[in-house]
């Protein structure tokens, strides 16, 4: 990949201000993990102090910046900003918590921007290595200040396929246990970070060939789409679809992967058509 000089659109510029002030507070806190305060929201869902104090610190960042935006965030209960706004803030603010709290150096900040429910703007920022992924729509994606692009690798069988799926036990455990392993037979490899903004992220940038999971929220895959998209890469649901915000569904990678994961993954999909 080959560094280059490019502009970064000003709310993107906020909105990595913000990404990086919240990894400070992970950064902090990470250097002193017996203070921290560990709530069970789901079997093998955690929520820590620091993922609310990250929250809080980046919903302010973004309020005192746009006091006309709405913040949808995932730790909170609450509504920020002017609801019904056209433009919405999608917040991860600590994604792969499990991770964190185990000191498993793999969790990450992320934060995108949707106008008139389009991303526009977003940014993942890899807390431990301290990269930042960042996108703005029409312009191209970048890691720091190098451009991304997907991997070029034509074949599935010879993709490496990054997954969490499935991350914790439920009442679609068995079947995501079946779709794990359709799609490790159809691979050359699977890996799981534990952090599903990180997987978007490599894939954009050519570590990984695509990647799937079900389950996920809106703030797990936002920012991570933008990127791919704008690195050449294809996102959707299991169908293809454009509805992977909202349906708990998501695949992406180079387009050849792509279509050649819908085909393994098509019967999985628990949505009509």
């Amino acid at each position: 990949m080959t560094r280059t000089t490019h502009r970064i659109h000003p709310t993107l510029t906020v909105a990595i201000k913000a990404a990086k002030a919240a990894a400070q507070v992970i950064l902090d806190a990470a250097a002193d993990p017996a203070a921290l305060q560990i709530k069970l929201k789901n079997p093998n869902d955690f929520v820590t102090q620091i993922d609310l104090a990250s929250e809080k610190m980046i919903v302010g960042m973004l309020l005192s910046a746009f006091p006309e935006h709405s913040v949808r965030a995932e730790e909170s209960d609450q509504a920020y900003g002017l609801q019904g706004a056209e433009h919405v803030w999608i917040v991860d603010p600590l994604d792969g918590t499990n991770n964190f709290i185990h000191g498993y150096p793999a969790y990450s900040v992320s934060i995108a921007l949707a106008i008139a429910g389009q991303i526009e703007h977003a940014v993942v920022l890899d807390v431990t290595r301290g990269d930042v992924f960042h996108a703005s729509r029409g312009s191209g994606a970048f890691c720091n200040a190098t451009p991304l692009h997907v991997s070029a690798r034509p074949l599935l069988q010879e993709a490496m396929v990054a997954s969490s799926c499935p991350y914790r036990p439920g009442p679609h455990f068995a079947r995501s246990m079946q779709m794990l392993g359709d799609v490790m037979l159809h691979t050359g490899a699977i890996r799981r970070s534990g952090s599903a903004a990180i997987d978007m992220a490599h894939v954009a940038a050519g570590y990984c060939d695509g990647f799937f999971d079900l389950g996920l929220r809106a703030w797990d895959v936002a920012g991570g789409s933008l990127l791919i998209t704008e690195a050449g890469g294809c996102v959707g649901d299991f169908l293809g679809g454009t509805d992977f915000l909202e349906s708990q569904e998501c695949m992406a990678g180079n387009p050849a992967v792509f279509a050649a994961l819908g085909e393994v993954l098509r019967p999985y999909s628990r949505l009509p058509g």
